[in-house]
């Protein structure tokens, strides 16, 4: 099975989690893999042990991402797959959340996706694959996400306007939304260990299928995404999350 075989794809975040899941996996199915992400040994160690290129850029930064499209630019050419991965958590309820964590959330998620699709555009091969990595939390309401919803709520509204306008260009946009999946992300939460366990163990026992998601699973939707045989599918949205979505109000 090699049906990214010869195709470009790039990666935000690809140095942890889903997007070193789904780099592992393109890298599998034949794609040339570029990654990309904050931590300079992070990026390094991963792309070493991917065999794929790493560059290191924050998604929060116009000016790195500015840099990133001219480096991927010398380093592949064009690109053919875009998996907008790279994002940002921090949960506290609405009267408790300060500026400082709004704008990063926001800068991160939203503004930086936003500019990252806009400024691959110019290297964007006719028929590519754009995916953009949302959440199930864009729909749920769920305590302490406002910003981080609000967030992923605007990534699916730009996967549906880029999708029309990108689509003279045969350019395919699509958002994954995953429900809790096993990544370092809660470890992220600015919560004690204690805590994150009791989250987790909870939100464990609203899933129909009664676990969290792993990367790979993740991975295996995005591959499909980004595959040709997607070809008619764009502006549409994937939830992958055990079923948590399905019916909250009996949950």
């Amino acid at each position: 099975m090699s049906h990214l075989q010869g195709k470009t794809a790039v990666i935000t975040g690809g140095n942890s989690g889903m997007g070193y899941e789904a780099a592992k996996k393109f890298s599998d199915l034949g794609a040339n893999v570029v990654i990309t992400g904050r931590n300079k040994e992070a990026v390094a160690q991963a792309a070493e042990t991917l065999g794929v290129v790493g560059i290191v850029a924050d998604q929060a930064n116009l000016h790195d991402i500015d840099e990133l499209v001219s480096q991927v630019k010398k380093a592949v050419g064009s690109v053919d797959v875009l998996f907008i991965n790279a994002g940002v958590a921090a949960f506290a309820p609405v009267e408790h959340m300060a500026e400082d964590q709004f704008d990063n959330i926001m800068n991160v998620n939203f503004k930086g996706a936003f500019f990252t699709l806009q400024k691959f555009l110019p290297i964007l091969r006719e028929g590519a694959s754009v995916i953009n990595l949302s959440s199930i939390n864009a729909y749920t309401g769920m305590p302490n996400t406002a910003v981080y919803a609000a967030s992923k709520a605007a990534m699916n509204s730009l996967t549906r306007t880029a999708a029309y306008e990108l689509a003279p260009r045969n350019i395919r946009v699509n958002s994954v939304n995953p429900g809790p999946v096993n990544t370092a992300i809660f470890g992220k939460l600015g919560m004690p260990e204690e805590a994150i366990k009791e989250f987790a163990s909870a939100m464990q026992d609203r899933i129909p299928l009664k676990r969290f998601g792993e990367p790979e699973e993740i991975a295996n939707l995005v591959a499909f995404l980004a595959s040709d045989e997607a070809s008619f599918i764009t502006g549409a949205e994937y939830n992958i999350d055990g079923g948590i979505n399905v019916n909250p109000l009996l949950q």
